[in-house]
Formats: C-alpha cells, sequence, structure tokens
C-alpha cells in the first residue's frame, strides 16, 4: 500500500473528542476526511475534563485559534485543594503549569470541548446516526458498515469510537474492556456560588474506598464527580435511584459536598462503570489503525484520556503525511505512540488503586503535591511532550 494521496479517502468513526480533533489534522493537512458518529445528536453530556499542557500543546500544534478558543471557554487552575470527608483541609497547592510548561490547567465541559472541535469542520464532513458495526478491507480499500444499513468505502479507517470501540473489536476481537471494580457519578451543572471560588479545584477522600472532585469548568458550570468501590458493578434502575445511591454514600461528608449533589436534578447525574483495556504491541492492521481511548483506555485517575488522544491526532497525521506507505506510518505512529501510552497507562492504574485504598490521602496528597522526585520527574515527562507536528 502506498502513500496517501490528498485525494485519499479517510473515515474517521467517532466524533468525540479524538475522533473530531483527528478529523481537524486531516483537514488541515489536506486530506479529504469524513467522520461517522452513532449519536443522532452531538448532545451535551455530563461531564468535564482536564486539558493539561501536553494536550494543549497538542491541539495548538493542529489548531492554535481553537486552543485560545478553548482557554476563553474553560477555566485555568489556579489552586488544588485536598481534603478529608469531615471537612478537615489537607492541603492546598497552587498550580502553576503556566509558569512550568507554557500551558494551563484547563477545566472545561466534555459538551463545550466538543463544539468548538466540531465548529472548527466544515459542517458535511460529520455525519450522525451512523453506528459501526464493523468493516472489511482489501490491498486497495476498507468498506465499512453501519447498522442503518448503510456503507462506505475509504482508503483509510480511524477507529476513534472510544472503549467499546467497534472498529478495535473487529480490528483485534480482544473482548470487552476490563471492569476496575469502582463505579462514578458525574454531572455539570450551572453553580454561581460563593462558597465555589473560581479556578480551583477540590478533592475529598475517605479512608473506605471512596472520593468526591469538584471542579470550576468554566462559564459558570461545576463538574462534580463521585467514585467509590463496588465489586460487583451493578448500575441503577432509574435516574432517582442514582441520586439517592450517591447522595447515600457520602451521607455525613461535610458540606458543600451534599448540598452539591442534592441540587442536582436527577435526570443529570450519570452513572458509570470504570473501565480500562491492558496495553497491547499493536493496534493497526492493513488499512486500518485506532486512535484514542479505542487504542489505549485508561481510568480516569490522573486526567489523561483526551490528552492522549489528541497526541495521538497530531503523531498519527504526522507519520501519514511524511512516510512514504501506509505500512511505514503505521509503524511510524505506533513506536512513536505506544511505549508513552503504556506508561501512562501503568500510572493511571498505580495511581487510581491507590486512591481506593485506607492510605488515599498520601496517594493524593503526592499527586497534588509531587514532593518525591518520582512524582515530579514523571509530571515534567508528561507536561512537557511536545509533538512532532509542531516541529514542522
Amino acid at each position: 500500500m502506498g502513500a496517501l494521496q490528498a485525494s485519499s479517502k479517510i473515515a474517521v468513526v467517532g466524533a468525540g473528542v479524538g475522533g473530531l480533533s483527528t478529523a481537524i489534522a486531516l483537514v488541515q493537512q489536506g486530506f479529504e476526511v469524513q467522520v461517522y458518529e452513532r449519536a443522532q445528536a452531538l448532545r451535551p453530556v455530563g461531564a468535564g475534563l482536564t486539558l493539561s499542557p501536553n494536550g494543549l500543546n497538542s491541539l495548538a500544534a493542529i489548531h492554535p485559534e481553537m486552543v485560545e478558543t478553548l482557554k476563553q471557554a474553560g477555566s485555568h487552575t489556579r489552586i488544588a485543594h485536598l481534603k478529608k470527608s469531615t471537612g478537615e483541609l489537607i492541603l492546598s497547592q497552587p498550580v502553576r503549569l503556566a509558569q512550568q510548561f507554557g500551558q494551563p490547567m484547563l477545566n472545561i465541559r466534555w459538551s463545550r470541548l466538543q463544539e468548538i472541535l466540531a465548529q472548527v469542520l466544515p459542517t458535511d464532513i460529520i455525519h450522525l446516526n451512523h453506528c459501526c458495526t464493523g468493516f472489511k478491507q482489501s490491498d486497495t480499500a476498507v468498506v465499512v458498515h453501519f447498522r442503518n444499513q448503510k456503507s462506505i468505502e475509504a482508503d483509510l479507517l480511524i477507529g476513534a469510537d472510544g472503549i467499546n470501540s467497534m472498529v478495535r473489536q473487529t480490528l483485534l476481537r480482544d473482548g470487552s474492556p476490563r471492569y476496575r471494580g469502582r463505579l462514578s457519578w458525574r454531572a455539570v451543572v450551572p453553580y454561581p456560588s460563593k462558597l465555589l471560588p473560581p479556578d480551583e479545584v477540590t478533592i475529598v477522600t475517605a479512608p473506605d474506598g471512596k472520593n468526591c472532585l469538584w471542579v470550576d469548568a468554566g462559564e459558570g458550570y461545576l463538574f462534580w464527580s463521585v467514585m467509590a468501590l463496588e465489586h460487583d458493578g451493578s448500575l441503577s434502575l432509574d435516574p432517582q435511584s442514582t441520586k439517592l445511591r450517591v447522595l447515600e454514600i457520602v451521607s455525613g461528608w461535610a458540606e458543600p459536598v451534599p448540598t452539591i449533589i442534592g441540587n442536582t436534578p436527577a435526570h443529570l447525574i450519570m452513572e458509570r462503570p470504570i473501565f480500562d483495556r491492558p496495553p497491547v504491541k499493536s493496534w493497526s492492521q492493513g488499512r486500518v489503525t485506532l486512535l484514542g481511548d479505542a487504542a489505549h483506555p485508561v481510568v480516569p485517575s490522573i486526567g489523561q484520556g483526551a490528552n492522549m488522544a489528541f497526541e495521538d491526532a497530531c503523531e498519527l497525521i504526522y507519520c501519514l503525511s511524511q512516510c512514504s506507505t501506509l505500512e511505514a506510518a503505521f509503524d511510524a505512529y505506533e513506536t512513536q505512540r505506544i511505549p508513552r501510552t503504556e506508561v501512562i497507562y501503568a500510572r493511571s492504574a498505580y495511581q487510581g488503586d491507590r486512591a481506593y485504598q485506607p492510605d488515599s490521602e498520601t496517594a493524593l496528597r503526592e499527586l497534588i503535591n509531587p514532593s518525591q522526585w518520582r512524582q515530579e520527574e514523571f509530571d515534567n515527562w508528561l507536561y512537557s511532550y511536545k509533538p512532532v507536528l509542531s516541529k514542522n
């Protein structure tokens, strides 16, 4: 298989933040791309996420103006607090990533990020109500099938369809993701409260396998999440049961945790099991490759899921534009990405497990205030990452 040409047809499955950023990078490099999304509309999702310097640098390499729009929409974290569930303050730590690495720790609503990414693309590129059911490929093309009985032919297929990726399942056939023994509850709500100062992050920990986080997500919104050890992973029957369940988990905790959750409409609370997948040695075959959570999902303990997807987008598009064959491009992409994502997977898994142990206070203290040399070294390695696309 030769190199891609500007006239080559590229299909991206998934219009999440990884798929959209990849499509933007492809368009910026002059490729013809179409994005296929299973949802019938790009609706608001009750989640927030953190964009760190490595992710923002990757987005800046793709589309600098878009990063400035994101910075205006999100909250620039200036201080992080760690508290006990009793309300006792353990630690307050200034966040100086902007001074150290040139980009802030930016918290933003997931749906706002998706909206900003989608606005950069021509409207006819994103095709909704296209749920991928699999693909078949040959030496000359890949045919992608959808549940709506449609099929499309492309020269390259990029699976950016998340942790339950159908592209991955067809490609690798490695089964379902792995449940990590805990559930999460989360929501995004308007919350202009004086009790919740702007540009701050607060983590609350309890010694019985429970944690809570609330974050200024920008533009007058608050993102909160609660996680707890739940060995069977069973979900609630309806929204009201979900709300009662999470209120019971934080029963007796100091304010403002019960008030934040109590004031959240039940239908806005998302209940999700936490999964990941162990690293694999390859995520490309023939004319198909994977990206983001479809390739290397991690537990959400150090906030790197979206940031890794943005790194992937930069590196993949650089390899596609520079290499003489698809095989060479995929080899270069995996050589660049797999070792780094394996390290982030291992650190995410380790930190995620420790945060729910009886010594969770110690683990979270080290995360917020990296006084140990190894944690500081890891942060420098993580946040100082510059995508190769930005060097050209």
